[in-house]
């Protein structure tokens, strides 16, 4: 059988495909940019250009699947319902999603398609802290407006999780909250951060609407960047809560902060 992995150069897509290919499944990755893509992913996955976000498109990429991997996407909310039912058209009968942060209209067509489903639902990815990488490469610092605890997960072990529910049976029709093994504040992961990088790197508050502006600088909507940094500033229960289902699903503790900032160290290296 084979897999589609939407996606599949994201931080957690990526995850997919290689954790598929170590378990000796065939995967069909989507992407973009076929030929970028192949120097990123593992040998023998079938690369097929295209994009989740425009499902008229991927018929082709659809034929001979028979499950499927959906990661939630800015543009996916309008074209999510399409995309599940050309895949069940086309004869999909497995789904994961990992979801947007909340049900929204992809998540609820996933639930609603008549065949097994599972949702994954994350709080925040380990991998968010690349977006401190600039700031502690050039300057040594790390600049946020909160500093209150953040219950991590690490982009492998939500793609350990989606592989289990694709490839055995008895995840049909569950949502999973997936967390890492400790809530971390931003100040007790720049402490792990300084000792990769072997260097002092210090946490400067910035205020509220600083962090929105921020965000705006990068062409997100004010409306979205409210939302994202309402969000630091009053974290669900959730999201600061440690849960064992990495470990519950795939028999194994989930990684720790440690062990992602172990293998991202040389992105924070100063030049």
């Amino acid at each position: 059988m084979t897999t589609l992995v939407t996606g599949a150069t994201g931080n957690t897509g990526r995850h997919v495909v290689a954790e598929l290919v170590r378990r000796g499944e065939n995967v069909r990755a989507l992407t973009r940019d076929p030929a970028a893509a192949a120097g990123r992913l593992p040998a023998g996955v079938e690369l097929v250009a295209g994009t989740h976000t425009a499902p008229a498109g991927l018929d082709a990429a659809l034929e001979g699947v028979s499950r499927l991997h959906i990661t939630v996407t800015a543009g996916l909310a309008e074209v999510g319902p399409e995309l599940v039912k050309r895949a069940v058209d086309a004869g999909v009968g497995r789904i994961t999603v990992v979801w947007g942060g909340w049900v929204g209209p992809a998540e609820q067509a996933v639930a609603e398609s008549g065949v097994e489903w599972t949702r994954l639902e994350p709080q925040e990815f380990m991998s968010n802290t690349l977006l401190w990488a600039e700031s502690i490469r050039t300057e040594g610092v790390v600049r946020e407006p909160y500093d209150l605890p953040s219950a991590l997960v690490h982009e492998a072990d939500i793609a350990a999780v989606a592989a289990v529910a694709l490839l055995e049976d008895g995840h049909a029709g569950r949502a999973y909250n997936l967390t890492g093994p400790e809530a971390l504040t931003p100040s007790e992961r720049i402490a792990l951060l300084s000792r990769a990088a072997r260097r002092d790197i210090a946490f400067v508050p910035i205020t509220h609407e600083q962090a929105v502006a921020r965000l705006m600088a990068t062409g997100v909507p004010r409306a979205d960047a409210e939302y994202v940094v309402g969000w630091y500033a009053s974290p669900t229960e959730d999201s600061t809560t440690v849960v064992d289902t990495v470990e519950q699903v795939t028999g194994r503790p989930a990684r720790t902060f440690a062990q992602w900032v172990t293998e991202h160290a040389e992105r924070f290296q100063a030049a």
